[in-house]
């Protein structure tokens, strides 16, 4: 008789708290995954444009480049992975093909490559460096692989589409983890072609077949952010020059858009109120006038202020800042670059090293369900994963205070 009476005890305070729980509202708007979460979070990408283009100057490489010319003779991607740790950076994009085609990582699908270059004697490979670098300093390592092939004699044909994720199989299965997949949208035009020298043209919104693609990639590595004009995981803000929109929404509706889509520029930069989909915008910028390193530019570096306000108008907008980065054609990154990081760095913790509002009281109209999990309190208590609720039935905006003076 003693044991059914604490039973029936123990179920009536059971009855009792699930009563008492207060459940969180319920979301009105896209959500972003996990994924996309911890993309947030990291803030601050380093890309990295090094190529054939480091050493003939070209922003964009027709094709016809000789690999021999590639011979970053103090290559060292653990001074560079280093810098951006130091600077506060979480991870890393490398240029793994830009559009002359040439490949930093020994290939079998094709010669234009790292391998016929004297590079470490023709066995080098600069993915696999940066890659292992980041994880030596605990950065997250993400590829670009341009879509867009000017050396290779089937682009435009069905058979470059095969070429191309052979590609993206040797990356995502020798090189992983890849957080996050970055595609260009620039697309045909002239090109070498493997001799043909011509102007070739694609339909960019079919040729590649991006649905099979993306699938392709994400059989192998399923956590992977996939960035492009239309997302799915991150969109383009629709400039170079690292500016989100003042009003900038994380949400867009992508079903009329795909990579290359001209005059979409407006709409990526502000995003859409009423988008259907989590697509947040990525600002990529470059540290110097141009993608790749020019010695004329040397003395063009941005300046520490400059990057600072940069960051504000992305991160403090809601993206994330892709700050571009170029080596040089030794392989290192160069000491006004470096310098520069290192005083953005010192403004960033300068200006955010106190939360002025860390720790002061907070009083509110209205909390949800009066819980512990949605008072006001939330507001100040130095936890990004805390919140104030208010109840479903306040239709209106709720306010709340803080009492204290900064």
């Amino acid at each position: 008789m003693k044991s059914l009476t604490v039973l029936f005890f123990c179920l009536y305070l059971v009855v009792i708290n699930a009563q008492n729980i207060i459940m969180p509202p319920e979301p009105i708007f896209p959500i972003p995954s996990a994924e996309q979460l911890a993309w947030h979070e990291m803030e601050l990408t380093a890309f990295v444009h090094f190529t054939l283009n480091t050493f003939t100057g070209k922003e964009w490489g027709y094709g016809d480049e000789d690999p021999a010319i590639f011979n970053p003779v103090d290559f060292d991607a653990g001074q560079w992975v280093k810098t951006f740790s130091e600077a506060g950076f979480k991870s890393v994009i490398l240029t793994c093909k830009h559009h002359d085609g040439f490949c930093l990582w020994p290939g079998k699908y094709t010669e234009h490559s790292i391998k016929n270059s004297p590079f470490r004697n023709g066995q080098g490979d600069v993915v696999r460096e940066v890659s292992e670098a980041c994880k030596k300093y605990g950065l997250k390592f993400g590829v670009y692989l341009s879509p867009w092939d000017r050396n290779h004699p089937d682009y435009g044909q069905p058979e470059y589409i095969e070429y191309y994720r052979n590609q993206l199989k040797e990356l995502f299965q020798n090189y992983g983890p890849i957080y996050e997949m970055w595609f260009d949208g620039a697309n045909g035009g002239d090109g070498y072609y493997g001799g043909k020298r011509e102007h070739r043209t694609i339909d960019r919104k079919s040729y590649y077949d991006w649905p099979k693609t993306l699938a392709l990639v994400q059989s192998m590595q399923p956590e992977v952010i996939f960035f492009s004009d239309a997302g799915p995981g991150v969109r383009w803000i629709g400039n170079e020059q690292g500016r989100a929109g003042e009003t900038n929404w994380n949400t867009l509706t992508p079903d009329t858009l795909y990579a290359g889509k001209s005059g979409i520029e407006n709409l990526l930069n502000v995003g859409a109120a009423d988008g259907t989909h989590w697509i947040p915008g990525e600002a990529d910028v470059s540290i110097r006038k141009g993608w790749f390193w020019h010695e004329e530019e040397d003395s063009m570096v941005k300046s520490p202020e400059m990057l600072f306000n940069i960051y504000l108008s992305s991160v403090g907008r809601g993206s994330t800042l892709l700050l571009n980065v170029p080596p040089d054609k030794t392989g290192l990154l160069h000491k006004n670059d470096v310098n520069s990081l290192k005083g953005f760095r010192k403004l960033l913790d300068k200006t955010f090293k106190n939360n002025l509002a860390s720790g002061k009281k907070v009083s509110s109209d209205n909390w949800r369900g009066h819980a512990d999990e949605f008072a006001p309190a939330n507001l100040t208590d130095n936890d990004k994963t805390s919140y104030w609720a208010t109840d479903d039935d306040v239709l209106t905006s709720g306010f709340f205070k803080i009492n204290d003076n900064f």
